[in-house]
């Protein structure tokens, strides 16, 4: 049926992009990409950058760059030609523009393994230590999020690290398209014991379903700690994996979100929608 006479999941349909163009060992034409979508080329085109807030083809260059940053066993310049850059010049103009941080940067060798990529909630970058992920973010621009993740653990060694963590990152990415009951994945969570039995508290609200500061804290067995619970949910590093975007203000309002209200409203708005 041509693509003009159904209707299409967009959702469904870019997650299913962003995978080829993540797998594919060529850059894909945009005309290519989207004859195997069975869309036209030009709806795909606003669809992606609409939606996702990059175009397919500035994908691929950041795409680029990821594979920039794991060549750190050779050279520079061997590190250049094999991530598909045609030189010097043009990969380091490419990762000030897209990532705001130069090859030399993402290059250094490692303790914690990331990688970044798009979702339906725009960028999402996990991060993760021998024990589990210790990071999951979303937000607008990749380098200020790569920065945030340089600060949040300044004693740390960093690598681009898709191969371990390809498989952990498509379940998060596929959670945020179509939730389920729980997202089950190993974590490295480190703060204090109160924070700690916050956010096990967190982890026990069901899909769908919201609680307030005030009701966590009691919880917790400290009643009068609302302000601490709130504080609690900001210092959270793992977004969806410990679910504080289903803890609300007293009245019901949405309150604070570390990943913005308009992430928080789509995700409860979905997992509503599965229950």
């Amino acid at each position: 049926m041509n693509s003009r006479n159904r209707k299409i999941d967009w959702p469904r349909t870019l997650l299913r992009a962003c995978r080829i163009v993540e797998t594919a060992e060529k850059a894909p034409v945009l005309a290519e990409l989207a004859q195997e979508l069975d869309v036209s080329a030009y709806e795909l085109q606003r669809q992606f950058t609409r939606r996702l807030g990059i175009s397919p083809r500035a994908y691929r260059q950041a795409l680029q760059l990821h594979r920039l940053a794991r060549e750190a066993g050779g050279s520079a310049l061997d590190a250049v030609y094999s991530a598909g850059f045609e030189s010097p010049t043009t990969a380091y103009a490419n990762a000030t523009r897209n990532l705001g941080l130069p090859p030399g940067r993402l290059r250094k060798a490692i303790d914690i393994g990331w990688w970044l990529g798009l979702s339906d909630l725009g960028w999402m970058l996990m991060a993760a230590t021998s024990k589990g992920i210790c990071w999951l973010a979303f937000g607008e621009e990749p380098g200020a999020m790569l920065e945030e993740l340089h600060a949040a653990f300044p004693q740390a060694r960093f690598r681009n690290d898709e191969k371990r963590l390809r498989n952990w990152f498509d379940r998060v990415r596929d959670f945020v398209l179509l939730p389920r009951e729980a997202l089950d994945l190993p974590m490295d969570i480190q703060g204090t014991a109160f924070q700690a039995g916050v956010w096990k508290t967190l982890r026990k609200i069901p899909l769908g379903e919201t609680t307030s500061y005030k009701a966590v804290a009691s919880r917790v067995g400290r009643p009068g700690a609302v302000r601490a619970v709130a504080s609690a949910c900001a210092a959270n590093k793992i977004a969806l994996l410990i679910p504080c975007h289903r803890v609300i203000a007293a009245d019901g309002s949405l309150a604070g979100y570390r990943w913005g209200l308009e992430r928080k409203t789509r995700l409860l708005e979905g997992e509503r929608e599965r229950q």
